[in-house]
């Protein structure tokens, strides 16, 4: 286990924050690796080993890259190492089911694995870094501190956002600290949580309803648990993101944004350069457009786009559900870069809107379902004629308030007040509202489930 909410609201993260700003600037970094340790070992004290491990490999990889003549042979050692481990402990146990599937190989045994806690994360970070050491994007870090703090920062390390080493390579170094920067991380951390906490948990017990008894929700409520689920990952996942972004803020660090409004895209590539934004340019940078991206002939490109939509699927997940939840999307991506691109364009934006979300809504039932089985029976009853059970109506209202907070329509009404001098009080007030408020539904509610955490 990591810490509880209430733990890390009210005790890790408000001691962290009073013992960081105290010290000088030059222990600062030291301290927030301690920190790190501390947090990632409170939860998995052996697997702490596993990270520290990675990062002294790698500082020590990097340096090796940076200087000795065969680069390309010392990088592709070191990424075999890194993805070795990452692969042991995240897909060992799917490699042994899928084997035992097939006949004569039934003895196997049934291996059981439990997956450190943000592993795929700090897998892709420390190997982001290596490459951009190969490609000479950046320096090979002088500090074994300043590189572990990098790979092991709490505030994004179980859930993402996939920082860069050369986007935080001067922060790690020189950063500034001021009340307004700390004060934005506060509400951005605040809106993280508000989202995580009162939306995508009371959006996620109405999915768990329908996806346990697909059979007895007859058609409506199918279609109202898949789009419950299709709220609760964004909410759950986006709220995450700003809870990172807005801890890095306070802590003086910059980070991108994961999330930009992914329900309002207009078709498939628009709505991957909106979600989860980090692993989309990570795969695009370190994946695709070293096999050739889509500067090779038609078949290579088609080819070059399926690898990379099935790594993002294993990436997700170890099971056959996520391979085919990849491909799924691979498959779009492609119709829609050589046939369906151009006709979307003349289309009405209300139709490609609607296309767009129904195909997302779809996907998301590969992603959600216990098994690739489990998906295809739910997806069934989606397009089955049935009755509904009338208690399922009762989510409509949830749906609703979480469909208004994922459209920029409250972004943009702040846009337009934010210069007026009673911004500041009402921006605080609402803040507080909101902490208050997720304080007690993690207090009184024991569904608190974060989705990405087996990622």
């Amino acid at each position: 286990m990591v810490f509880s909410s209430i733990e890390f609201l009210f005790v890790f993260l408000p001691a962290v924050l009073l013992i960081y700003y105290i010290l000088p600037k030059k222990l600062k970094n030291l301290f927030l690796l301690l920190a790190n340790i501390v947090f990632y070992a409170y939860g998995e004290p052996v697997y702490v080993l596993l990270m520290i491990g990675s990062i002294i490999l790698n500082f020590v990889a990097g340096k090796i890259i940076e200087k000795v003549k065969h680069k390309r042979l010392w990088l592709a050692f070191f990424m075999v190492v890194n993805l070795s481990a990452l692969g042991f402990f995240k897909y060992t146990p799917f490699v042994f089911d899928t084997l035992r599937g097939i006949t004569g190989l039934s003895f196997l045994p049934d291996v059981k694995i439990a997956l450190p806690i943000g592993i795929s994360f700090y897998t892709f970070q420390a190997s982001s870094y290596l490459v951009d050491v190969y490609r000479k994007e950046c320096k090979a870090s002088c500090s074994i501190v300043d590189f572990a703090t990098y790979i092991s920062l709490f505030s994004q390390l179980i859930a993402g956002p996939i920082v860069r080493y050369i986007d935080v390579e001067k922060q790690l170094r020189e950063r500034t600290h001021s009340f307004e920067n700390f004060n934005s991380g506060i509400k951005t951390f605040t809106v993280g949580l508000a989202k995580k906490v009162l939306l995508a948990n009371k959006l996620g017990i109405l999915w768990e309803i329908a996806s346990k008894n697909p059979e007895g929700m007859g058609t409506a409520g199918v279609w109202i648990g898949a789009i419950a689920y299709t709220l609760q990952i964004y909410f759950d996942f986006s709220g995450y993101s700003d809870m990172a972004i807005g801890l890095g803020k306070m802590l003086g660090f910059d980070f991108c944004i994961n999330f930009n409004y992914p329900y309002i895209a207009k078709s498939i590539t628009d709505f991957w350069r909106r979600w989860h934004i980090s692993l989309s340019t990570w795969f695009r940078d370190y994946v695709y457009i070293p096999l050739g991206g889509n500067r090779v002939n038609k078949g290579r490109f088609c080819f070059n786009l399926m690898v990379v939509w099935a790594l993002t699927g294993l990436w997700h997940g170890a099971g056959w559900n996520f391979v085919v939840w990849g491909l799924y999307y691979g498959v779009l991506l492609l119709a829609e870069k050589l046939f369906v691109g151009k006709l979307l364009k003349k289309l009405p934006s209300a139709v490609t809107h609607i296309y767009t979300l129904a195909v997302v809504i779809v996907g998301w039932i590969f992603f959600a379902g216990e098994s690739f089985g489990h998906s295809a029976k739910y997806l069934k009853l989606m397009f089955t004629p049935n009755s509904t059970p009338s208690f399922i109506y009762g989510g409509i209202i949830t749906i609703v308030i979480g469909i208004i907070s994922a459209i920029p329509l409250g972004k943009n009404i702040y846009n337009k007040f934010k210069d007026k001098k009673y911004m500041y009080v009402a921006e605080t007030v609402v803040c507080l509202a909101l902490l208050v408020l997720s304080t007690a539904a993690l207090v009184s509610d024991s569904y608190n489930p974060f989705l990405y955490f087996r990622f």
